[in-house]
């Protein structure tokens, strides 16, 4: 599990952190202080990247959360296997399983390269790379 500490008021809009254990993408942060003697308060709401869940955080500003380390890589198909494809990394030359995401369904095509993340042990396919 390849992640980094960093605290909560470092954070931005678009960036990612952990949350119940699932890598996750911060759609919006805002901070709030509630008043005079009290710490200031972060409310983030994130989308998880693999599962599509939403996920809420209220903590204060100077706590720490976990940053997941996300490698994107670049790939091309293999074979199509119904749902799911087959890819070879491009650096390592090593063979994926994967499965097609919905909305890339019609751009998938055997020889075609695309991009993938790999994050906390799960990878996904993010985009298509140029036509062929």
């Amino acid at each position: 599990m390849a992640t980094k500490v960093a605290e909560i008021k470092t954070l931005k809009q678009g960036k990612y952190l952990v949350l119940d254990g699932e890598a996750s993408k911060i759609i919006s942060l805002s901070t709030s202080s509630p008043g005079k003697h009290g710490a200031a308060k972060a409310r983030i709401e994130a989308v998880g990247l693999f599962d599509g869940q939403k996920r809420s955080l209220v903590k204060p500003v100077n706590a720490k959360v976990d940053i997941p380390i996300i490698d994107k890589r670049a790939g091309q198909v293999i074979a199509l296997m119904g749902s799911e494809v087959q890819l070879m990394d491009l650096e390592t030359y090593e063979t994926i399983d994967l499965p097609i995401p919905e909305e890339l369904k019609d751009e998938i095509v055997e020889g075609r390269e695309v991009e993938y993340i790999e994050a906390l042990g799960n990878m996904k396919i993010m985009r298509t790379k140029g036509g062929n």
